[in-house]
């Protein structure tokens, strides 16, 4: 049990079940068979594409985290440049030779559909990744291909389907060679981790022990190279899945700025953290290393995690887990459902009025 607030909080799945009325906690655990059930769905379902210049994915939110974490896996290996587009349209991005993947798990995201649309005008090669919706109409009356996502899923507890769609699209575009090896070994990484980490582990375990340590505070994520998008996946997560404030920051950009301002954040409940990997270049662990030591000259606790695994894309993933993980038991600390979103919802409802 972990102590909150003078109250006790149970981790145990019992403890877990009496907060995550929706059952959320089975597709975060569900990782490893996500990535595997994607593999058989999506591995070789596109054509092969005239060779783009670079791939642009269009998408929000958890349809968009899919992208960030397939460019930081294929890194400098793509032989052709990976984009995110978080917006509505925009005409210099959607042009030339572009690949203009459209991602939206409902279909029905504004921002994706007004860049298919710009992508359609502009005669674009086109990819939709969707699981229907008016996204889905659209490339059914245009004829392009579409990676077709299992529904019933959260977007954003969708990531292993969204990602391995990304590496799909890039295979597709002849910028990375057939991943599939890699996805198999990754789920095999996360099913060992699940066990490590999950609602049957120990009370000390990793995730459990984080989210007893940042229960109460805010969330900074700091993430660099290969671990800067699983930052801003942290900081979603933990926005969505336990209703509380937190926020992401990637180096080197955040040793020109941000440490300015921690010597005034000692009354702010702020707590550091820090993802670490192996597969960070010498310069970033480093800055990594600087930074923390920084934090604990003003003052603040920060924590660091380090991700495990033999490829960028295990690497990627178990911070993925860890972190979605380490949401959840904040969830249930709080005692939060962490499946409802309804701000997100009553903003869509007011944008569509």
């Amino acid at each position: 049990m972990t102590v909150v607030n003078g109250t006790r909080a149970e981790l145990s799945p019992e403890g877990v079940a009496t907060v995550d009325g929706s059952g959320l906690m089975a597709d975060v655990t569900a990782q490893p068979a996500h990535l595997r059930d994607a593999l058989s769905r999506f591995g070789g379902a596109l054509p092969s594409l005239d060779a783009p210049s670079y791939m642009v994915v269009c998408g929000m939110g958890g349809s968009a985290i899919g992208a960030d974490l397939a460019r930081a896996i294929t890194g400098d290996l793509a032989r052709r440049p990976i984009f995110v587009h978080r917006d509505y349209a925009a005409p210099s991005c959607l042009r030339g030779s572009a690949l203009a993947v459209c991602a939206s798990y409902s279909g029905n995201t504004e921002e994706t559909l007004s860049c298919y649309e710009a992508a359609t005008d502009e005669g674009l090669a086109r990819v939709v990744v969707t699981t229907g919706g008016r996204l889905g109409e659209l490339a059914s009356r245009d004829g392009v291909p579409r990676i077709e996502l299992p529904a019933g899923l959260q977007p954003r507890a969708a990531v292993a389907y969204m990602l391995v769609a990304m590496l799909e699209c890039a295979r597709a575009a002849g910028s990375i060679e057939d991943p599939g090896a890699d996805v198999e070994a990754a789920a095999q990484r996360l099913e060992r981790l699940v066990g490590k980490w999950g609602p049957q582990a120990s009370a000390g375990s990793l995730a459990k022990e984080m989210a007893g340590w940042l229960a109460g505070g805010v969330a900074v994520v700091h993430g660099a190279g290969e671990t800067g998008p699983v930052a801003r996946r942290w900081k979603g997560q933990i926005n969505e899945n336990a209703e509380a404030p937190a926020f992401w920051s990637e180096l080197p950009e955040a040793n020109h700025n941000e440490l300015c301002s921690w010597d005034r954040a000692k009354q702010g409940g702020l707590a550091g953290v820090f993802l670490d990997s192996p597969g960070l270049t010498t310069a970033l662990r480093r800055r990594l290393a600087l930074t923390e030591d920084a934090l604990a000259e003003a003052g603040i606790p920060s924590r660091r995690v380090v991700a495990e695994g033999d490829s960028p894309l295990e690497r990627v993933l178990s911070l993925v887990l860890l972190g979605d993980l380490v949401s959840m038991y904040l969830a249930v600390l709080s005692g939060v459902d962490p499946t409802p979103v309804e701000p997100i919802e009553r903003f869509k409802a007011a944008l569509a009025g």
